[in-house]
Formats: C-alpha cells, structure tokens, sequence
C-alpha cells in the first residue's frame, strides 16, 4: 500500500495523495497565506503530520524520500528504521533467534497480522476515523454524538450524523471507511494520489 496524506485546511480539502505531492501544495499555500490552519494527516492512520515547511519548495519536497520523510533504514526497500524499547530478556531472547532481532520481529509481526480477525479491521478503522476526525472536525455540530455512533459500530447512525457536515470531511471519512465497508484493503486511502485547491 502506498503512502497518501491529505490536507485540510478549515473543512475543505485542500491536497490529497502521495506526500511529496501534499507536502509541496501545503508549501505553495503557505507562501500565498502563512497565517492559514492547514492539518495534514496519514490518511491511513488519521495521525497528524508535522510538515517541515522551511525553505523553498524544492527543500520541502527534498526532505522526503519516496514520499516519506528522510530517515535511517533501506528507505528503496520499504524499509524504516526507529526505536524499539524492549526489556534487558526481550534483547536477550530476540539475539537467540534465527536472522537477528529486526528479521524475528518482522516474522512475529507477519504472523501477528496473518492472525488477526475481522474485528480488529472494525477497530482499527474506528480508531484512525476518529482521530482524523478530532483534528479536522472536532468544532462540528453534534460530534460528540457522532463519534459515540462511531464507536458503537453504529454506522447508520453514523452516515446519518455526518450527512449534513461539509462535504470534503465526509468524503475523506468514506475513503478512510472503505475497506471495513468491504471495499477491500486497496481503497482505503482511495484511488490514485490526486491534489486539488480547496474551494
């Protein structure tokens, strides 16, 4: 699955696809209004990222290596490195096993996720549609009653709740959905990455 952001700024959409992209248009936007509120967040996860902004352009775009930020690791093999805490008997036990710590932690991740049920996909969309949600649309008319709908796996009575908030929230919120709606894992950050400018 390929990484796609998306930015709102207020309620409106103002970018959306692969990072580079989302993170060049928040740049030219915040040229042209460096006062405006624009949030960008995973729009797998619904997390916010933090943009770096300073500098041109180009360095904007620079900072990110196929669409994620530059860090450690073997960015051209989809490989990402970052801290792990474990116990003093987790090393231990993890320098015993067969490829070293990081190939038996990938494995046991692998497995873990061969494992898993229908309901963690329930749960995990919950989870990330409610903090994009918390981020962008947290001012809303009735959000506390919405999100409780979204937490009850009420889904009707979610749809119903959010048919009346600005059209680029629910939107987004429906691409965030699909896979649990049984659009399959492939649509949940939507088609191809496209940009837009807000309205």
């Amino acid at each position: 699955m390929f990484a796609h952001w998306v930015a709102f700024l207020g309620h409106d959409e103002l970018a959306f696809g692969a990072p580079t992209d989302v993170a060049v248009a928040v740049k030219q936007h915040d040229e042209q209004d460096p006062n405006a509120m624009v949030v960008v967040t995973d729009a797998t996860t619904g997390r916010v990222i933090d943009v770096d902004l300073t500098g041109s352009v180009d360095d904007v775009a620079a900072r990110l290596v196929d669409g994620v930020p530059k860090r450690r690791g073997r960015p051209k093999l989809g490989v990402v490195s970052r801290e792990v805490s474990l116990l003093p008997r987790h090393w231990a036990w993890l320098s015993t096993q067969r490829g070293g710590a990081s190939a038996t932690l990938r494995r046991l991740v692998d497995e873990a996720r061969k494992r898993s049920v229908p309901d963690d996909l329930g749960q995990q969309t919950v989870d990330r549609v409610h903090r994009f949600l918390w981020n962008v649309a947290g001012d809303l008319p009735g959000f506390e009653e919405t999100t409780r709908s979204l937490f009850r796996f009420d889904l009707d009575a979610f749809d119903e709740q959010v048919s009346d908030w600005p059209a680029d929230v629910v939107a987004h919120v429906q691409r965030m959905m699909s896979a649990y709606r049984g659009a399959g894992p492939s649509e949940i950050v939507g088609p191809s990455p496209v940009t837009r400018t807000a309205r």
